[in-house]
């Protein structure tokens, strides 16, 4: 049986999530382990780094010169490093210190995030419609954490500066996307990572296990995997298709942390998270019927 571009791009999105939702996992896993956030956050882009230069030389073999792997713009790839960096860390301290269904809620809003943020950075104003959505996916975020019952903490605060670095990262991509070699757009912020994390790691440095390699290991497959998937969905089906089935990154992810860490989820979380997703695919579908939106999409 022959499947159809939508449902085969679809399905390897489906794939793809639930890869990187086993990724974040294996993060929360390693924290549990007693390691440093500092130390988790080394240790998954060293792991990730072979992967990275194993799936850049092979779809490049034919055409692989020094060249690259040098910027076209050294100043933004420096600045999307950096945020990268930061990201990465705050993402990795938020998964080892909250559930993650608590984690998820406040990441996914990275969507509204991105179109707040895109009025200033690249000028694409907000109408209406899309500052209701915007106040709506946040309303989500206070319905999923609780104020007053819940016991906010530091790792709250570290996971919004987590989602809006991630916004910040989704929108330098946009802008130099078209002008960077996908080799280039991969490499730079796993090195960023494992270079100045390595640093940071020493301050913090704890024996590792074979138990914590192997997880270190599998990291590195399944985001590889999980890029590699994406990747070809956007391009089997349209952006407006495949982009929806991140919001199954909550559902893979609420349902490992249930299986490993008996993480289950409370009524009011999966009422906001359900307020939030909604949010988020109304602004995905209005992008969408924004023209100027679907051309940099293609």
């Amino acid at each position: 049986m022959t499947l159809s571009p939508p449902l085969r791009g679809s399905l390897l999105a489906l794939a793809s999530f639930c890869g990187y939702a086993c990724c974040d996992v294996s993060l929360k896993a390693l924290g549990a382990a007693n390691l440093h956030s500092f130390q988790v956050a080394f240790l998954s882009a060293l792991c990730t780094l072979p992967f990275v230069l194993g799936q850049i030389f092979w779809s490049h073999r034919a055409e692989l010169t020094p060249a690259a792997f040098r910027p076209a713009l050294p100043g933004l790839t420096l600045l999307r490093g950096l945020i990268t960096l930061c990201g990465s860390g705050f993402v990795t301290y938020a998964f080892t210190h909250l559930p993650l269904a608590e984690c998820y809620a406040i990441f996914f809003t990275m969507p509204l995030l991105i179109t707040l943020l895109a009025w200033p950075m690249l000028g694409e104003p907000i109408d209406p419609k899309r500052g209701v959505l915007i106040l709506l996916g946040f309303a989500g975020v206070l319905i999923a954490l609780r104020p007053g019952s819940t016991h906010f903490q530091l790792a709250h605060l570290v996971a919004a500066c987590g989602a809006v670095t991630g916004a910040l990262n989704s929108l330098l991509l946009r802008k130099i996307g078209h002008r960077e070699r996908s080799g280039v757009i991969l490499l730079y912020p796993v090195l960023f990572q494992a270079g100045v994390g390595a640093f940071l790691a020493y301050t913090v440095w704890m024996p590792l296990t074979l138990h914590d390699w192997l997880i270190g290991l599998q990291i590195g497959a399944l985001g590889t995997l999980s890029g590699v998937l994406i990747i070809a969905a956007y391009r089997t089906s349209p952006a407006i298709v495949v982009a929806p089935m991140q919001y199954s990154q909550i559902v893979w992810a609420s349902a490992l942390g249930v299986i490993f860490f008996a993480e289950i989820p409370k009524a009011e979380t999966i009422s906001g998270i359900s307020v939030i997703i909604a949010a988020g695919l109304l602004m995905l579908w209005l992008n969408g019927r924004r023209p100027a939106f679907r051309k940099s999409l293609a």
